[in-house]
């Protein structure tokens, strides 16, 4: 059984974000005619360029919205990013440059232009461009 008391209530990792991509029932599923998600090559590049320490990877199940394909969100204290429709996999390595930058600095860098077609709100009524820009932050404390 677990006992809340026997686990304690704080992390010992501290990163600058959390970087999930979706490879749910639509993401990645070229056999329904949607984009391939490259995750053993995502995979690979986080362990070898040193990631998981800084900025956390997750290849998670399905994020939603289904009606876009290939969805990524990056979470932070400060704020979380939705990125939808990443097509090509020029998509996904200028999103692992990113984070690759962002872990040498120690911070989170503003999101590279090339990435900021693809970020949308998945609220009902969220506005997209309500969402600060991660570079907004500083110098991310």
């Amino acid at each position: 059984m677990c006992h809340r008391s026997a686990f304690p209530m704080q992390t010992k990792r501290v990163v600058l974000a959390q970087v999930s991509v979706c490879l749910g029932c639509c993401c990645g599923a070229v056999e329904r005619g949607k984009p391939a998600v490259p995750v053993d090559w995502i995979k690979k590049e986080w362990k070898e360029r040193g990631l998981k320490k800084s900025i956390q990877l997750t290849i998670s199940g399905c994020l939603g919205p289904c009606d876009l394909p290939n969805v990524v969100s990056i979470s932070s204290k400060e704020e979380t990013v939705w990125l939808g429709t990443l097509c090509r996999f020029q998509d996904y390595a200028v999103l692992v440059e990113w984070a690759s930058a962002s872990g040498r600095t120690g911070r989170l860098l503003p999101l590279p232009e090339e990435l900021t077609e693809f970020r949308f709100s998945p609220f009902r009524g969220g506005d997209s461009t309500a969402i600060s820009e991660l570079s907004q932050r500083g110098s991310g404390n």
